[in-house]
């Protein structure tokens, strides 16, 4: 897996102050993208256990409210993030974990490796970002068709649980 980057604080990217990591690659190209530099799987610099050693001391951090995983695609490089995850949530379980994806929900259920991924973490970002549908005003999220679900609620209910269903 590679990442174009590691930020310590971050505000933009989920709830509370939060690590983040930005992966590289992706093939869906959305027009628009917020990071196109991040879309070569070659981009960025090689992941390494230095790495998830630093992401994990991010997170363990008291004004750390959790890590986020974006990108590139996140969905596109399942094994390495589902590997970190583990290991985040083996250090700091009470921390929680967002990921964006340009899929859909149900489009990552559909597959195994990116559902691995999804039962990792807590908060999904799901869909592609569309230009049109682009509303500033929105809680974490660049488009009005994308949707942040609470995983760990709709696990619990059997169906689908957004944090903000009016996307404010």
């Amino acid at each position: 897996m590679n990442y174009g980057q590691i930020r310590q604080f971050d505000i933009a990217n989920g709830t509370g102050i939060r690590a983040t990591v930005f992966v590289t690659g992706c093939d869906r190209h959305c027009p628009n993208c917020f990071n196109p530099e991040y879309q070569d799987f070659h981009g960025g610099k090689t992941w390494t256990d230095a790495e998830t050693a630093t992401v994990i001391s991010y997170v363990q951090a008291p004004t750390n409210s959790g890590v986020t995983f974006l990108g590139g695609e996140p969905m596109q490089n399942t094994e390495g993030l589902t590997a970190l995850a583990k290991k985040i949530r083996r250090a700091v379980p009470e921390k929680d974990i967002w990921v964006y994806s340009g899929y859909s929900y149900e489009e990552i259920l559909q597959d195994q490796q990116k559902k691995k991924l999804l039962d990792e973490c807590d908060v999904l970002v799901d869909g592609p970002f569309v230009d049109a549908l682009k509303d500033p005003g929105l809680y974490f999220r660049g488009s009005s068709n994308q949707r942040v679900i609470d995983l760990k609620k709709t696990r619990t209910e059997g169906h689908l649980v957004l944090l903000w269903p009016d996307g404010r």
